[in-house]
C-alpha cells in the first residue's frame, strides 16, 4: 500500500489553509478576450470547464514547463474562495453569501491543444486541466474594504516585469455572483471551491525561464516562474 497524498490547499491572509476541493473555471468572460479569440461576447452563455484540484500551485514555485505542448499561454485572473455551498441559488445576495475570500490567480493554457478541440469539437481538459495549471497567489478573506476596493480594482499580469495584460475586473461580462448563479444550475457548490472569473484580453506565450507575477488591487500578487 502507499501513502494517501495530502490534499490541495492555498495559504490564508492572516494564517491557515485553505482546504481545496475543486476548481471551476469560466471562459471567455471579458469582452476584448472573447474578440481576440475570435468570438462575439454578447452571443453565447457562460463556458464552464474544471481543473483537478492538486492543479493548484502555490505562489512563489517553480513549476516545469507543460508537457505535451509547445504554446504554453498565461491568462490572469481572479479567484473566488468558497466557504459554504448550494444548488440553484436564487439570488445575487444569496451567491455573495457563499464568498470566503479572493485571490490572484493564473489559468494556465497549452493553446495548442486547446485549437486542436475546438476544431475537432472536442473537451477541453487536455488544454486546461494539467498538471500545475492552477497557479494561485494567497486567499485574502472577504471585508466589507476588500469588497468595495474589488469593484474598482484592476487586473495585471506581467511576463519578466513586462505588463501583458491589465483590465478593469468591472468589465467582465458575468459578475460574481452571476457567475456562481449559473455554476449552481449544473454543479453542487460545496465549501473549499475555487472559481477562476476569466481573463482579460493580451493572454499569450510563455517560455521556459519566465517570471509571471499577477496583481489585482491590493490582494496579494501572485509570482510564479517556469524551468
Amino acid at each position: 500500500m502507499f501513502a494517501p497524498p495530502q490534499p490541495p490547499s492555498v495559504p490564508v491572509v492572516g494564517g491557515g489553509l485553505f482546504p481545496v476541493r475543486r476548481v471551476f473555471c469560466i471562459g471567455r468572460n471579458y469582452a476584448d478576450h472573447v474578440r481576440e479569440m475570435g468570438g462575439d461576447p454578447k452571443a453565447d452563455p457562460p463556458v464552464f470547464f474544471t481543473k483537478p484540484a492538486d492543479a493548484v500551485v502555490e505562489s512563489g514555485s517553480v513549476i516545469p514547463y507543460a508537457l505535451g505542448t509547445s504554446n504554453l499561454h498565461f491568462e490572469g485572473e481572479l479567484v473566488v474562495a468558497l466557504k459554504q455551498g448550494g444548488s440553484c441559488l436564487a439570488s445575487a445576495q444569496e451567491a455573495a453569501e457563499l464568498v470566503f475570500g479572493h485571490a490572484c490567480g493564473c489559468d494556465l493554457t497549452r493553446r495548442d491543444l486547446q485549437a486542436a478541440a475546438k476544431n475537432a469539437g472536442g473537451p477541453w481538459d487536455s488544454a486546461k486541466a494539467f498538471d500545475d495549471s492552477a497557479p494561485i497567489g494567497p486567499i485574502a478573506p472577504l471585508t466589507p474594504q476588500s469588497a468595495e476596493e474589488l469593484s474598482t480594482a484592476r487586473l495585471r499580469l506581467s511576463v519578466n516585469g513586462e505588463e501583458r495584460q491589465n483590465a478593469a475586473l468591472g468589465s467582465m461580462i458575468w459578475t460574481v455572483p452571476e457567475i456562481l448563479i449559473e455554476l449552481s444550475k449544473l454543479f453542487r457548490l460545496e465549501a473549499g471551491d475555487l472559481v477562476f472569473t476569466g481573463t482579460p484580453e493580451g493572454v499569450g506565450a510563455l517560455v521556459a525561464g519566465d517570471a509571471v507575477t499577477v496583481e489585482i488591487g491590493a490582494l496579494p500578487p501572485l509570482n510564479f516562474s517556469l524551468a
